[in-house]
């Protein structure tokens, strides 16, 4: 049961940092949002 919570655990917060990449991005880079986001779309594309 722990285990499985945990599990839970982790892939909700993955879920949640995938959805807030640009923002927490922005915060560790100090760069616009703007920037990264430009730049993170450049890279799916190619």
């Amino acid at each position: 049961m722990v285990t499985f919570l945990i599990i839970v655990a982790i892939a909700v917060a993955g879920f949640v940092a995938w959805k807030l990449r640009v923002q927490i991005l922005a915060k560790i880079l100090g760069q616009p949002e703007s920037r990264i986001e430009r730049q993170l779309n450049r890279r799916r594309r190619d």
